[in-house]
């Protein structure tokens, strides 16, 4: 079911004007604070008029300004996630989750009680109330309840950013499954780089109220070219597949053809990955180098060098298992003589890899990760 967004709005010396399609999945909007992230979500939920609008959920036209169509917010039948869980302190988690459940649309089947617990591992967390949840369980609960709205669009408004990095660690396996297993699409907002690579089917990236780019989650993550939260912030995501648990603590993976050794991840054996390799973590070689501590050396071609005000140049390296992007000093740059077409070596130290940078690739199977709480 794909999404279809049009919007113009001004503020003062602020003017928003956007369009995308999006199809099914987790559709993210990525860029600074300030870009106009949550002023498109606002307006697809209906909490903002914008001057011209044109808001559709496959045949459903929820908004459209030059037909007269503008559904108030509670006829839309969005879910809702926000960044705190907004639950009600004095109703059980069952009850919270019942609340949502009765606002369901008529004469749909839509998710179950016991499909949403299950999903998002919530039994033993049914008779408690709010205030004896973590923060992460917490979340967990609100994105049950927005689901069992039986929702035509999932709304999520930076759901994590009030977590810190163990609860984040805790809520995006959930997330990942969602997206994989779920046919309602998200609309997602986020400046989390590890948190988009991870989750997005599509990226619409914004900059100052525009556009930037948009497309498949590996294209927009791998375009040297698009830099909405400066170069530091960069990288690229391969997907892959896991191979082999070695038994020093190492994971292999094959990432088209070319072997990839990460600290042990808990996905089985065949379980597809996305890892995202920042920039900066990438050092460039004109040769095979030998004798280096780094386990991932990945042969390519120079496609594209991008220099910033700085010292610093963006160097994109097409390889067997993706794009990569290294970011190296203009001196380096010049020394390796790096251009267009050259052969080259791109080294990534097995370490330098976080956790967070590595999560489910899409149709992933969710075997194997606990359905209990993780913290």
């Amino acid at each position: 079911m794909n999404l279809s967004v049009r919007i113009a709005h001004d503020f003062g010396g602020f003017g928003l004007d956007v369009a995308f399609e999006a199809p099914a999945g987790v559709t993210v909007l990525f860029g600074r604070s300030g870009s106009g992230k949550t002023t498109v979500i606002n307006a697809v939920a209906g909490l903002l008029r914008p001057r011209r609008a044109r808001v559709a959920i496959g045949a459903t036209v929820l908004a459209d300004t030059d037909s007269g169509i503008w559904l108030p917010p509670h006829e839309r039948e969005l879910g809702v996630i926000f960044q705190e869980g907004r639950l009600f302190p004095h109703l059980s988690v069952r009850q919270n989750l019942l609340y949502g459940h009765s606002a369901r649309r008529s004469g749909t089947a839509g998710m179950r009680l016991d499909q949403a617990v299950e999903m998002l591992g919530l039994d033993h967390l049914l008779d408690r109330r709010p205030g004896a949840l973590s923060g992460g369980e917490k979340q967990r609960v609100a994105i049950g309840r927005a689901l069992l709205s039986q929702p035509r669009l999932l709304l999520a408004d930076e759901p994590l950013a009030s977590l810190d990095e163990s609860r984040k660690a805790e809520i995006l396996p959930y997330l990942e499954r969602l997206r994989d297993e779920l046919e309602v699409p998200m609309l997602y907002v986020s400046h989390s780089p590890a948190e988009v690579a991870r989750l997005a089917t599509t990226v619409v990236v914004l900059q100052q109220g525009r556009v930037l780019r948009q497309g498949p989650a590996l294209e927009v993550f791998g375009d040297p070219m698009v830099a909405p939260l400066g170069v530091r912030a960069m990288g690229a995501v391969l997907e892959a597949v896991v191979v082999r648990h070695h038994d020093d603590g190492l994971t292999e993976l094959d990432a088209g053809g070319e072997r990839l050794l990460l600290p042990r991840v808990s996905q089985p054996l065949g379980a597809r990955l996305r890892v995202r390799i920042p920039a900066q973590e990438v050092i460039v070689a004109g040769p095979r180098p030998e004798g280096l501590s780094a386990l991932n050396i990945l042969s390519g071609r120079v496609e594209a060098l991008r220099e910033g005000e700085g010292p610093g140049v963006l160097v994109s390296i097409r390889t067997r298992a993706g794009r990569v992007l290294a970011r190296v000093t203009r001196r380096s740059a010049r020394a390796l003589d790096l251009r267009e077409g050259l052969h080259c070596h791109a080294v990534v130290k097995t370490l330098s890899i976080a956790p967070e940078d590595v999560g489910a690739g899409e149709a992933f199977s969710f075997e194997g990760i606990p359905s209990g709480d993780r913290s």
